[in-house]
């Protein structure tokens, strides 16, 4: 250590200064230093999955006789000490880096043999810690294993959340029909459950395909070192891995078939990506609903009251906005970014290994850790504690002109159409307009434009 609290450490290509605390060596400095486009590091689940591969890595090579079980644990214990989560300063690496993620990998590496040290072991970063991997192969699994993971444990349980809340109010207001709505423009009405089921659906479906996702996303590459071909890495080496990882984390893993490909093709990646902004989608057309349903409170919809959770606005006083679903459409549109950040990314498979997994890796996570927080958000602060109002919606679909479409079968499209306009001109309801200007016996007008009839499909 030299006057300055740093100390001098050496790698491939010469010396380098770090602070003397830091837990990092070298090549984490070298990053450090050379990546300076933005300070934004990887997201820490994916840094601790890093992390448990190696820890999965080490307890493997000891099994195999490849590592000596001093140094092995060693290496297990440094990760177990990192997995706690209190050092995370020690990851300074950022997203916009080597795009084979190299820094990120060797950042880990470094950690977890100075810890190691630090205990009284000699343990190298590379002869050690990295044994029988590579960046090319432990990052590309890293995003395949914390993706599954925050899919599994994360994602779908969010969305099943705001599903079962959306069925829950629907329920509880089955008897409510309103006004629908096409072009933004009044249509034929609707249960209220009806509007909240098809709802329910959009999300049950994006689970659907998550869970399809589930397939592919769980092939891991490791043990393909380098290019895929396995060099320095022991024939059983995958194998062994991989079935811990499955039993550490829960999930399924299982060996790619073509390592080759799982270096060089991000396209689980991708087709995650895409389930997510597909999600995004769903919540966007939800919280938009949501949005105008309650707008007013005298001069919009009007339909619903979503939870006063602040004011909103500086200047207007008693102004309550509906800053949940604002909230989650923005959240909605990140995550349609990151997209198309992933889709650019994931052409960079030249040859043997994509060169952007980095960016991949981070905004994966970043559209599963938004989505999932916007559907508790919808769930917890918008939907369950709703107000609906009925008196509103039941005034404002008793005068609803569209109601006529009813009558159509009766007395054709065209003199329905007239009904129509006369009822808006005079202010008055279909009911009353078709009683004065059509043969129709009452007890079939009262059948024809009951709007719970039409609610449920119409005259049967």
């Amino acid at each position: 250590m030299n006057d300055s609290g740093k100390r001098t450490e050496r790698d491939s290509m010469g010396p380098v200064e770090i602070a003397e605390d830091a837990l990092y060596g070298p090549q984490t400095q070298r990053a450090i230093n050379n990546f300076t486009i933005s300070s934004l590091v990887m997201p820490w689940q994916f840094l601790s999955t890093v992390i448990l591969v190696k820890k999965i890595a080490a307890i493997t090579n000891m099994e195999l006789g490849l590592l000596d079980q001093d140094q092995g644990h060693a290496i297990v214990n440094s990760c177990l000490k990192l997995l706690k989560g209190g050092l995370r300063d020690h990851f300074p690496v950022p997203i916009y880096q080597t795009g084979s993620g190299t820094s990120t990998n060797m950042n880990v590496n470094e950690v977890i043999a100075r810890l190691a040290t630090l205990e009284g072991a000699e343990i190298d970063a590379n002869d050690h810690v990295n044994l029988g991997q590579s960046s090319n192969d432990v990052i590309p699994t890293a995003i395949h294993v914390s993706t599954a993971v925050g899919i599994t444990s994360q994602l779908i349980p969010a969305l099943d959340t705001l599903i079962e809340t959306i069925r829950v109010r629907g329920r509880e207001h089955h008897d409510v029909v309103k006004t629908g709505r096409t072009h933004l423009m009044d249509a034929l009405p609707i249960r209220l459950q009806a509007e909240f089921e098809a709802w329910a659906i959009q999300l049950e479906e994006c689970c659907e395909r998550f869970n399809d996702g589930l397939a592919r996303i769980t092939r891991l590459p490791l043990g393909g070192t380098a290019i895929g071909s396995g060099v320095n890495c022991h024939p059983d080496f995958k194998a062994i891995a991989i079935s811990k990882l499955s039993q550490e984390t829960g999930v399924e893993f299982s060996s790619a078939a073509s390592a080759y490909k799982g270096l060089s093709s991000m396209d689980s990646a991708v087709e995650i990506s895409g389930h997510c902004k597909t999600t995004a989608t769903c919540l966007f057309k939800i919280a938009n609903d949501l949005r105008l349903m309650n707008s007013g409170p005298l001069s919009g919809m009007g339909e619903i009251q979503l939870p006063a959770l602040q004011p909103g606005s500086s200047i207007m006083p008693a102004k309550v906005n509906p800053v949940i679903p604002e909230a989650v459409c923005m959240a909605a549109a990140q995550v349609i970014g990151y997209d198309t950040a992933i889709t650019i990314c994931s052409q960079s498979g030249n040859f043997q290994l994509n060169t952007m997994m980095p960016l991949i890796g981070a905004n994966l996570l970043g559209a599963i850790e938004l989505i999932s927080g916007s559907c508790l958000c919808l769930a917890d602060k918008a939907i369950r504690d709703m107000t609906i109002d009925t008196e509103r919606a039941s005034a404002a679909l008793e005068k609803n002109p569209i109601l006529v479409t009813a009558l159509n079968p009766e007395i054709g499209y065209l003199r329905a159409a007239e009904l129509a306009k006369l009822a808006v001109k005079e202010g008055r309801t279909i009911l009353e307009v078709a009683r004065d200007h059509t043969d129709l016996p009452e007890e079939l007008l009262q059948e024809l434009l009951n709007p719970e009839n039409m609610a449920d499909g119409g005259k049967k």
